[in-house]
């Protein structure tokens, strides 16, 4: 039987083992694995200047010199799909919430492919010391949780996406609670911002499910020998088939259809993950609001 974690507590560093040397070895021979601590690692691409420019390019700069900085010297990064993303329009990204330090992988990642995302994220990140002023710069959008404004920050999502710019969501919430730190249950949020936004737009915003495993092996105070961490940016996830019938949904997007859509990004979450740890998945997910494993 799982030890149930505190939901003020995540599970401690060895509750999971560290991403071996081996398993790294193996992705490398089934993806084309990268650094993405540097400037265009896939490859000649342009980058988005004119998003470049709207965004405190000096302090997103400086934030992410110093990413890159503590990255190479406390892990051993590699990334695979992030040629995914795209050189121009909107899109999405939903990421996975292992730690607090592994949030930052996405986000070099995009940053050194020339994107610039807007960030949902919780609102206390914005005071926190040194870096929340920095969070707020590079297009951190706070968000007030539990605070009964869950429309509201869909429509502010909703409209990043209709304006041209691209959005990352943690559609956790929090970070995950699963005693083995596997993906778990999700808000529909993100269902919700995906549908009514391409609903908006007149064709499906494309919607990537970034996955980071590795960075909860980390001990902070003491980081070395540097440990392994992998991210796969998937591919698109599609979810044509929810948009169907969208000129009839009326006001809002139908809850059933957004659930399905957190489920699939869940369920692909959970895959993706899977691979990376080398590892089967448990059966079901964790579920936040009972703090219990259930089943799909």
């Amino acid at each position: 039987m799982e030890r149930m974690a505190s939901k003020g507590k995540p599970s401690p560093r060895s509750a999971v083992k560290p991403l071996s040397d081996e398993q790294v070895a193996k992705l490398a021979q089934r993806h084309h694995l990268v650094d993405p601590t540097h400037d265009f690692p896939c490859g000649p691409r342009k980058a988005n200047e004119a998003e470049i420019a709207a965004q405190n390019p000096k302090a997103t700069h400086r934030l992410l010199t110093g990413c890159d900085i503590v990255f190479r010297n406390r892990t051993k990064l590699k990334a695979w799909g992030i040629e995914h993303v795209p050189e121009t329009g909107p899109f999405i990204t939903a990421a996975t919430h292992v730690t607090m330090f592994d949030v930052f992988v996405p986000m070099i990642s995009m940053f050194h492919q020339g994107r610039r995302p807007r960030y949902m994220a919780k609102a206390e990140m914005a005071s926190w010391p040194l870096i929340g002023k920095w969070f707020q710069l590079v297009g951190m959008q706070p968000v007030q949780r539990r605070s009964g404004k869950a429309k509201a920050i869909e429509e502010t999502s909703v409209e990043i996406l209709t304006s041209g710019r691209p959005l990352t969501v943690w559609p956790e919430g929090t970070v995950t609670r699963d005693p083995q730190k596997w993906p778990m249950s999700m808000k529909n949020g993100v269902g919700m911002i995906a549908l009514e936004a391409s609903r908006r737009l007149g064709y499906q915003i494309p919607l990537y499910c970034a996955v980071t495993w590795g960075a909860a092996s980390i001990n902070h105070w003491w980081p070395w020998p540097r440990k392994n961490v992998v991210m796969c940016y998937d591919e698109a996830l599609d979810y044509a088939d929810l948009l169907a019938d969208c000129d009839s949904w009326g006001e809002e997007v139908p809850e059933d259809l957004a659930n399905e859509l957190t489920r699939r990004i869940r369920v692909r979450m959970t895959e993706v993950m899977a691979e990376i740890r080398g590892e089967q998945a448990p059966d079901g997910y964790w579920d936040y609001r009972t703090m219990s494993r259930v089943k799909d």
